[in-house]
């Protein structure tokens, strides 16, 4: 029985908070952009092993130009947004910063409204509200 996306959701957020406290503990006495350079090659050696051991690997040739532009955008955000966040653990607690990186939820949905068409409820925006508050809560509090 395949795993649906909910499964494979709560085992994302379950990393992700090992990932704060790992980098919070890691990221100290060495510099938080040279942490970031650490954790990415750790990133890229992982998944070169998992895409070879379960015979992933796709022709380069037979991405389209479209693909390629998308995902080197995601590159290029993904690398941002772990130098912010690794600068972020390095100066704040974590136990701050990350419902604050977290907002990033909030920002993926008035942004797949914005972009991508989708359809939210007022429920929907309702939950979002109390979590931008919750995360703003925890900030500042």
């Amino acid at each position: 029985m395949a795993l649906g996306w909910q499964v494979w959701a709560l085992l994302s957020a379950g990393f992700a908070a090992l990932t704060a406290i790992f980098a919070k503990i890691g990221v100290e006495g060495v510099n938080s952009d040279f942490a970031t350079l650490i954790r990415t090659c750790v990133v890229i050696v992982v998944l070169t092993a998992i895409v070879g051991a379960t015979g992933q690997f796709q022709p380069l040739r037979d991405i389209s130009a479209k693909t390629w532009f998308f995902l080197a955008l995601s590159g290029l955000g993904t690398g941002a947004s772990w130098l912010c966040y690794f600068r972020a653990l390095k100066l704040g607690d974590a136990a701050r910063v990350a419902p604050v990186d977290k907002l990033s939820i909030v920002l993926v949905a008035v942004f797949g409204v914005v972009f991508l068409s989708e359809k939210l409820s007022l429920l929907h925006w309702l939950a979002i509200a109390m979590m931008t508050a919750g995360a703003v809560m925890l900030a500042v509090l």
